[in-house]
C-alpha cells in the first residue's frame, strides 16, 4: 500500500529534527487568618539603590504557598515607605539582559556532545501602641503602614483586623520595633478560578524608603510547623541589583549567605533608560546602572539577620556559561535539512488538499 506524498515528508522531517542536538536548557512576613497556613515561596527582586540620596527601591515579584483564599503579608522597612505601582515589564527586561549567549560549534564526525489574612476594608482602628501612617489602594494591594511601639501591641493590631496571633510573629516583629521601624501590611487575594491552589501569585510593587545601607528583609518567623502541611521543601530568591557598581551581600560573619553571583555587568545607557522607565522611577536616577543578579536557594530556617549590601571588593564583570548548540559536521548538515524539509511540508500540503 502506498502512502500519499506528504505523509513521507512530514516523517522525514520529524526524523531529521530529532537528529539535531538539542540546546541544555524581598521577604517579608507572611499573616494568614486562622485556620490556614502561608510561607514564601519563590521570590524575584528588583532592588535599586541610589548612595548619594540614600534612597532604596525594592520591587517584588512574588508567588506564595498558601490553602487559604486570602492573605496578608508584612514589610518592614527602617524609614517610611512610598508605595507605587511597578510594572512587570522590567523583570522581563533584566531577563533580557542576563541572559546566556547561544554559541553554535560543528560537533565532531563521530559523537553528538552537547557541551498573610485578609485585611479589614473600613478604616483601621488605631490601637493602643500601633500609629496608621498612611492607608491606600495600590498595584492590587490594600495596604496599611503602620509603627507600633512593642511587638505586642502589632500583633494585638493584626489580631484585631482578622490575623491570626501568632508567637512566632512577635518574635520576628521585635528586632524592628525596638530599631523603630515601619510596617507595611498588604493584602492579596487568590483569584476565584484559582482557589483551589497552594500558590498564589502578587502583582509587582514598588516600595521606596531611606536607608543607610540597602537591604533586603530576609528575617521571617519561625515557620517550621507549616513547611509540611503546604510541602513546601525548595524555593528560589533571584535579585536583580542596579547600583553604581558592583555589590555583595551580607547576613553575618558567623552565617555568610547562600546567594550566589549568577551575573555582573555595567548596563548601557539606553538599557538603564529603559529599566528606569518600566520600573517607574524618576528622571534625576543614575542614567547608567552596574546589574548584579544574584541567585539564592534560600533555606527554609530562620535568618541570624536581615540581608544588606555593600560594594564588593571585586568588581570584575561575570556572564552565565554560554550555551552550546552542536551542528553535525557529516557529509549532510541537519539544519538546512530541516529548514528545506519546512519550506515543502506546507507546499506539499497545500498540493494534496486542492486534488
Amino acid at each position: 500500500m502506498s502512502r500519499s506524498p506528504w505523509l513521507i515528508w512530514l516523517s522525514v522531517a520529524l526524523l531529521a529534527a530529532a537528529a539535531i542536538p538539542a540546546a541544555l536548557a524581598p521577604a517579608c512576613c507572611p499573616a494568614p487568618i486562622q485556620g490556614q497556613f502561608v510561607v514564601n515561596a519563590d521570590q524575584t527582586v528588583i532592588m535599586v539603590w541610589n548612595p548619594e540620596t540614600k534612597t532604596q527601591h525594592f520591587i517584588r515579584q512574588a508567588s506564595f504557598a498558601s490553602n487559604g483564599n486570602d492573605f496578608g503579608f508584612i514589610v518592614p522597612t527602617p524609614t517610611e515607605p512610598d508605595l507605587q505601582e511597578s510594572g512587570d515589564q522590567a523583570f522581563e527586561l533584566l531577563k533580557e539582559c542576563t541572559k546566556p549567549q547561544i554559541q553554535y560549534q560543528r560537533a565532531p564526525r563521530r559523537g553528538m556532545n552537547c557541551g498573610c489574612g485578609a485585611l479589614d476594608s473600613s478604616s483601621p482602628k488605631t490601637a493602643a501602641g500601633v500609629e496608621v501612617l498612611q492607608q491606600k489602594r495600590v498595584a492590587g494591594f490594600d495596604a496599611v503602614v503602620l509603627e507600633a511601639t512593642s511587638a505586642t501591641e502589632l500583633v494585638e493590631w493584626l489580631n484585631e483586623h482578622g490575623y491570626e496571633f501568632s508567637p512566632e510573629v512577635e518574635a520576628w516583629a521585635k528586632p524592628y520595633v525596638e530599631q523603630g521601624w515601619k510596617f507595611t501590611a498588604l493584602q492579596v487575594a487568590k483569584e476565584d478560578d484559582k482557589k483551589d491552589e497552594t500558590t498564589v501569585d502578587a502583582a509587582a510593587l514598588r516600595v521606596s524608603f531611606q536607608t543607610e545601607r540597602p537591604l533586603f528583609p530576609y528575617r521571617e518567623p519561625d515557620m517550621t510547623a507549616q513547611l509540611d502541611k503546604l510541602n513546601a521543601k525548595e524555593r528560589l530568591l533571584r535579585i536583580y541589583f542596579l547600583a553604581d557598581k558592583r555589590y555583595t551581600g551580607e547576613l553575618t560573619q558567623e552565617t555568610p549567605w547562600t546567594g550566589r553571583v549568577a551575573w555582573s555587568g555595567k548596563l548601557d545607557e539606553t538599557q538603564s533608560n529603559q529599566v528606569r522607565e518600566k520600573l517607574g522611577l524618576p528622571e534625576e536616577e543614575s542614567p547608567t546602572w552596574w546589574l548584579t543578579e544574584f541567585e539564592d536557594n534560600w533555606p527554609y530556617r530562620p535568618a541570624p539577620a536581615d540581608l544588606y549590601f555593600a560594594a564588593s571588593d571585586d568588581q570584575s564583570t561575570v556572564k552565565r556559561p554560554p550555551i552550546i548548540v552542536q551542528l553535525s559536521s557529516g557529509p549532510l548538515d541537519a539544519m538546512p535539512f530541516v529548514i528545506a524539509i519546512a519550506l515543502l511540508v506546507p507546499a506539499l500540503w497545500r498540493r494534496r488538499a486542492t486534488n
